[in-house]
């Protein structure tokens, strides 16, 4: 059976009220499963099979689910269900749902915690919002340098049922400074008398608490780790961000800068219960923007119209030329845009990008140019047709660089790269290679 078919089987199960029938498909699926169906209906709807779960996996599934729609899971819950399920949350994933949470339930979030999961909470929720130190878990299992193997054996079996992870394990010294990390391979395969001192890893890679969650899951997957050490200004050992959340950042920071790629504000929620108009909203202001802009083109043809009424055939290739140079500047920018995400380039990389792409747009023109000109040559004779040709060698030359070059200076001045992409480096090239075209027309045709 599809995946869509189980979603709209257990849709029509909750439609109908079939309690049996719904505990019987919350058995035979798996936590993410269940989560991925319930996120594809309303609040209203998702509480009932959410109710049915039983209480080992009720918790399972809730972790699965994005803040928003937890928040409408716990809207539909009663005070003892609502308090024991964030009791028993991750502190990481409790302070998230918390910080991106209404001011109503916030409060009632944190009213209802035990004083040390609250503390606990409270203290992630002080650090910035898409900071390292709002994502990382305090619940570890730290290891003194000084400590035998055999010791830290013992240390890891009593805490490590109440740690988040075990398979990383900070080693600090004297003031819970940090020293580096040992595996629990390390431990398994050294002798018990061996000492700590002697095994841990001082070159493991750290982060500080208050850097960008981003950059640092980005390192994560870069140095192929399980867990990142996160420290704060005097090197003090804080938590871990662990391996899932470093994957969920990655992916939500890949869908918002598709969603800016394509000239639009991004939306979080599952796209089945997004309502039209919050899709319109989130779709209409970049519209609204590019339009205006798109006016630079209109003003590029009035200023060239005697050109244009001189010789009319120039008409003809502006949507091939204008579609062209769009094509290669979002090209480019798309390329920048991904090798800045994975940090593959850097803004004082600038001089050599442009360089680069320079080259790049001009042998795509060369090759472009001389089918525009063995086609322009056939339609409309040889002296506009090489005004289309010297006119794609130069408007790819250009896209390319103002393509690569706006996500750079963008990243300078502390926008986001992906805001001023596709759409916008389209809606530019094409005023600008107008200008470029008809003017070359003025210089080849004497117009």
């Amino acid at each position: 059976m599809s995946e869509g078919e189980r979603a709209e089987e257990l849709i029509d199960l909750v439609q109908a009220n079939d309690l049996s029938g719904i505990r019987l498909w919350l058995a035979e699926h798996r936590p993410y499963e269940i989560a991925d169906e319930l996120s594809r209906m309303d609040g209203g709807e998702a509480i009932i099979p959410f109710r049915l779960l039983d209480k080992d996996r009720e918790l399972e599934v809730f972790e699965e689910l994005d803040p928003g729609q937890q928040q409408a899971i716990l809207l539909g819950l009663r005070d003892a269900a609502f308090r024991e399920i964030l009791e028993e949350m991750d502190p990481d994933d409790r302070a998230r749902l918390i910080g991106e949470a209404p001011a109503k339930i916030a409060t009632r979030a944190l009213a209802g915690l035990s004083l040390s999961e609250r503390k606990m909470t409270a203290a992630l929720l002080g650090y910035p919002e898409n900071s390292v130190g709002r994502y990382m878990t305090p619940e570890t299992v730290i290891l003194h340098r000084d400590l035998a193997v055999g010791r830290a054996l013992e240390v890891v079996r009593a805490k490590g049922a109440d740690a988040e992870t075990i398979y990383t394990l900070p080693v600090v010294g004297d003031g819970r400074r940090m020293v580096g990390t040992v595996t629990l391979r390390d431990l398994v395969v050294n002798g018990d008398e061996r000492l700590i001192k002697d095994i841990v890893d001082v070159f493991a890679p750290r982060v500080r608490a208050s850097e960008p969650v981003e950059d640092a899951a980005r390192l994560m997957q870069e140095a192929n780790l399980v867990s990142l050490p996160v420290v704060d200004s005097e090197d003090r050992f804080l938590g871990l961000l662990t391996f899932d959340d470093a994957l969920e950042i990655i992916e939500a920071a890949d869908t918002e800068d598709m969603a800016r790629q394509s000239g639009a504000s991004p939306v979080s929620d599952h796209y089945v219960t997004v309502g039209v108009l919050r899709l319109v909203a989130a779709r209409s202001v970049w519209l609204m923007l590019l339009i205006v802009a798109a006016t630079l083109t209109v003003n590029v043809m009035q200023a060239f119209e005697s050109a244009l009424e001189a010789v009319t055939a120039l008409a003809l290739f502006v949507p091939m030329l204008i579609g062209t140079g769009g094509n290669v500047g979002a090209q480019s920018a798309t390329a920048i845009v991904r090798a800045l995400a994975v940090g593959e380039v850097r803004v004082r990389d600038l001089p050599s990008v442009i360089w680069k792409e320079a080259r790049v747009g001009l042998l795509l023109g060369l090759l472009l140019a001389g089918l525009a000109l063995a086609i322009g040559s056939l339609l409309v004779g040889p002296d506009v047709a090489l005004v289309v040709a010297c006119s794609v060698i130069a408007v790819c030359t250009w896209a390319a660089v103002i393509g690569s070059a706006m996500p750079l200076l963008a990243r300078k001045v502390g926008v986001d790269p992906a805001v001023v992409s596709s759409p916008m480096v389209t809606t530019i090239v094409d005023a600008s290679g107008l200008l470029i075209y008809f003017s070359i027309a003025t210089v080849v045709l004497g117009v």
